[in-house]
């Protein structure tokens, strides 16, 4: 189960205000918000909030569109065949003080913040969030210095290889030249952890999860790890580049999850730069043609 990143943004008093003027007057977004919020289910489809806010499927798109883009939902997601979205933990639990909050802007003038500190009665307030406070990057295969030759190479099939996760692992090492031994196991943050990557000229600590070609079909959160925690776990190591590997589609919801995570350790960490990427079937096909060598033992189909 993912785990929401609001606790590490600011004091609960600047969330609050923060989410409270996100929302501001519109009608839909307080009504997508409160459904998203209300009950004991984590997720819930846009059939089931249109259903409860009686908004057409487009309103509640746009409203939760605007509330994911400024992170007062977890994320969007797929759920029963629909797009669907989970509440984040924190403004669920503060949901009246929030849209009490939102419904009136003197009220909000009166509550004290980092920016507002008396809490002043004035008849509007300006939340102003920094500009710097994390530094988060997505970087694909063909960013990474140390895979470099992947860029002469076209894409490729992600069906024209097929070898095992602990072949294709042993190869990857080969290629970036790690030569440490790494046993993987059930409660493991990562499959490989190193030193030896290098982005652009500079090595960093990388770590990443391979996912064999025993799985496939697109690859989805849930399908992450036994209780679907494995990019949680992932991001819990001590690390500057995050990486998952995997043979086949890789569903945007792992791109937005990883993103999610990358962002909280960004900003539990003074705005330290946190990097983030995939490698798909397609990329890693690319990356056994560049390197050939490296892995002798591919099998064609």
């Amino acid at each position: 189960m993912p785990t929401s990143v609001s606790d590490v943004r600011s004091n609960a008093n600047d969330q609050i205000a923060y989410a409270a003027q996100v929302i501001g007057r519109s009608e839909a977004r307080r009504q997508v918000f409160a459904a998203v919020c209300s009950g004991k289910k984590r997720i819930k489809t846009v059939g089931e909030i249109s259903k409860s806010t009686r908004l057409d499927r487009k309103q509640v798109l746009n409203a939760a569109k605007h509330l994911v883009d400024h992170q007062l939902l977890f994320g969007q997601t797929r759920k029963d065949g629909d797009t669907a979205y989970e509440k984040d933990s924190f403004y669920s639990k503060n949901k009246a003080r929030i849209l009490s909050f939102a419904r009136d802007p003197r009220k909000l003038a009166r509550l004290p913040t980092k920016t507002n500190p008396r809490g002043q009665a004035v008849t509007s307030v300006k939340i102003t969030l920094p500009t710097r406070h994390f530094d988060v990057r997505h970087v694909t295969i063909d960013e990474i210095a140390s895979l470099s030759r992947v860029r002469s190479v076209k894409r490729r099939p992600a069906s024209s290889v097929k070898m095992p996760e602990a072949t294709f692992k042993r190869g990857f090492q080969k290629v970036i030249g790690e030569t440490g031994r790494f046993k993987d196991w059930g409660g493991e943050k990562n499959d490989l952890w190193t030193t030896r990557l290098k982005l652009k000229s500079t090595r960093v600590r990388a770590a990443i999860a391979f996912k064999g070609p025993g799985q496939r079909g697109r690859l989805t959160p849930a399908r992450l790890g036994k209780n679907g925690d494995q990019i949680q776990r992932l991001f819990t190591s001590d690390a500057d580049l995050f990486i998952v590997q995997y043979w086949d589609q890789v569903d945007q919801s792992v791109y937005e999850q990883m993103k999610a995570f990358a962002l909280a350790r960004s900003i539990n960490n003074g705005g330290e730069r946190v990097s983030y990427g995939v490698i798909d079937g397609a990329d890693s096909a690319r990356l056994i043609a560049a390197y050939p060598d490296a892995f002798p033992g591919e099998k064609k189909t």
